[in-house]
């Protein structure tokens, strides 16, 4: 008889029953070794991007596996926003997905159909195949599988801020995720995410999508605006990433020891 399992909790769960703003890292590099790693530094989730990493389907398996055994919920970001990739990211046994440039009311809906069977939605059942449903040894997988689903989509245009309560009050989507630098961008202040008008559209997205009910959630790779934006409310906010502490760390370590190198150092991370 085979080994009945349990669906793992998803990110909707552990901000429920959170009392605080979670904290979490980006996993760019696509090695399961440096998602161990970060997996177990303390941090309440990690973010498996794929949008600007490079991850296929086999790397985000392998991150997944390997952070299995760690208190942390895995939240994976497709490349695009796509019916056939979002299927293929779920039957991995994918939870919590963050949706990139989802601009208005139809694409949230797109998102929303792709992550769920019929009737509510277009995924396609593969779960005799799949990890998902651990090959059907997780009980009542196909009507249960949406319990343990958790759909954000990233506000980060100045078309989304302009839509984001059509999107927020989307059925199917939990949350928001809110990206200052491709927002900044599409405001024509690329790079500055410190803009007043980038800040007064992140507060505004944080606003309308608390009033919803729903989840938000905001990158903020430097401190100060991480605090900012959990005193505003924010339930989640990014504050790193594996790569960018990795280049800076072996930037100061190799200034120590090479004067010369200081000076050919990148810029902090500004994502």
């Amino acid at each position: 008889m085979p080994f009945l399992i349990e669906p793992d909790p998803s990110f909707k769960d552990a901000l429920h029953h959170a009392d605080r703003a979670l904290a979490g890292i980006w996993v760019c590099s696509g090695s399961p070794l440096v998602a161990e790693i970060c997996a177990g530094a303390g941090f309440d989730w990690i973010f498996i991007d794929a949008e600007h990493s490079p991850n296929g389907l086999e790397s985000i398996l392998g991150q997944l596996q390997s952070v299995r055994g760690y208190p942390v919920i895995p939240v994976v970001r497709p490349p695009v926003n796509d019916t056939v990739m979002i299927k293929q990211y779920l039957d991995l046994g994918v939870q919590s997905l963050i949706i990139p440039m989802v601009n208005n009311a139809v694409e949230a809906r797109a998102a929303v159909s792709a992550c769920h069977y019929p009737p509510m939605g277009v995924r396609g059942v593969g779960s005799a195949l799949a990890r998902s449903a651990r090959w059907n040894r997780v009980p009542d997988y196909l009507t249960r599988a949406g319990e343990t689903l958790t759909l954000m989509v990233q506000i980060e245009s100045a078309e989304a801020v302009a839509n984001v309560k059509e999107i927020v009050e989307t059925e199917g989507v939990d949350g928001i995720f809110i990206g200052p630098s491709d927002l900044a961008a599409s405001m024509g202040v690329i790079g500055q995410q410190d803009h007043p008008d980038v800040v007064a559209a992140v507060e505004r997205a944080i606003a309308v999508g608390r009033a919803a009910g729903k989840y938000v959630g905001v990158n903020a790779f430097a401190e100060a605006s991480a605090h900012r934006y959990i005193e505003l409310g924010a339930h989640y906010v990014g504050v790193g990433a594996d790569v960018a502490l990795l280049a800076r760390g072996t930037e100061a370590l190799a200034a120590k020891f090479l004067p010369s190198a200081g000076s050919q150092a990148g810029a902090p991370a500004s994502y």
